[in-house]
């Protein structure tokens, strides 16, 4: 395991699933962190369960889409913390539907969350990483970013431009000695896909090659991989962790 022993790391949408997972495996490996959701309960009980690992934590309320809740969170995390050194934009939200009956409001809250969030949430980050040239930026993508999927068109939009932010922010930061990557997970086990029908699951698993789905700790792992400095030479790359279900 990758050591991040005093290390600062901060965890969008880090309450449970995805999310809880990376910060899990950041605290095991002594690593600081800093998380935010919407939730102040489910902040309060990830809080919790990561403390256990003996690191700080830091945690706040925070909408993603407002400039002013990303820039108050980075300045409250270096404030708490000292400093920061890795941020993994992973906070989304779904609202599925076909496109002949999705919303605008759907389209615009999902793309506001997902995409804006993961650009706001960046750039009040820079400031601090461009500052001590030196950080790393993981983001969260998905499988259907690559290859589409019905019923999903804000959602497989959002995910689609994190993979185009990524490869800009590469570009774009690398002279700061910041890299920036992207994990595009397929299907992951969490309880929404545990609550599906098992017959929908086996057609589902019927896709993927390796005939199961991912382990929430499978996409973490992978996400600390970017971040550490076994992975110092790659910027701008998006790790597909999907079971072999978009080659």
């Amino acid at each position: 395991m990758a050591d991040f022993k005093g290390k600062n790391v901060m965890v969008t949408g880090a309450t449970r699933g995805i999310g809880l997972a990376i910060a899990e495996e950041f605290a095991k490996a002594g690593a600081n962190l800093s998380i935010c959701g919407t939730n102040q309960a489910a902040l309060d009980q990830a809080a919790q369960t990561l403390g256990a690992y003996g690191v700080k934590v830091y945690t706040q309320r925070v909408n993603v889409a407002l400039a002013e809740d990303c820039e108050a969170f980075v300045q409250n995390t270096v404030k708490e913390l000292g400093s920061l050194d890795v941020l993994v934009n992973n906070a989304g939200i779904t609202k599925d539907n076909l496109t002949v009956r999705m919303s605008e409001q759907d389209w615009d809250d999902v793309i506001a969350v997902n995409l804006k969030g993961t650009f706001l949430m960046s750039k009040a980050a820079l400031k601090v990483m461009f500052k001590k040239r030196s950080g790393n930026i993981v983001n969260i993508s998905s499988v259907v970013g690559e290859m589409g999927n019905a019923g999903q068109a804000n959602y497989v939009a959002s995910k689609a431009g994190i993979i185009g932010l990524t490869k800009t922010f590469a570009k774009e930061f690398g002279s700061r000695n910041v890299r920036v990557n992207a994990v595009a997970p397929g299907f992951v086990q969490t309880a929404m896909t545990d609550a599906l029908p098992e017959e929908m699951k086996a057609k589902v698993l019927d896709t993927v090659p390796l005939k199961r789905f991912a382990k929430t700790q499978e996409i973490a792992k992978a996400v600390m991989f970017l971040a550490s400095e076994d992975a110092s030479y790659i910027t701008g790359h998006i790790l597909a962790v999907n079971g072999g279900l978009y080659i």
